[in-house]
């Protein structure tokens, strides 16, 4: 099974016991896992834009400095791999 089924068989199993589970604190933490790895599905090329555009912003925030590039591009990566990836702004 390569890998891109394998994640979706473990999203599917995750989303389906969060269902059934009574527990909320257990389900809500399936759906975050669940969530997680539907995000790593995402095409490379739409995480690739996703973190320019949130490097961008706080670019800008920032006061647009120069030569940082880098350091924002990281802090965006960085938001991007977080399990609770909530609000951005």
């Amino acid at each position: 099974m390569d890998e891109r089924k394998k994640l979706e068989h473990q999203i599917a199993l995750a989303t389906r016991t969060a269902a059934y589970t009574k527990d909320e604190n257990t389900a809500s933490r399936l759906r975050q896992f669940a969530d997680q790895l539907r995000r790593n599905l995402l095409p490379s090329s739409s995480r690739r834009a996703q973190i320019t555009a949130r490097a961008y912003q706080l670019w800008e925030r920032a006061g647009r400095p120069s030569g940082r590039d880098l350091d924002f591009w990281l802090d965006a990566e960085r938001e991007f791999s977080r399990p609770d990836r909530g609000s951005q702004d």
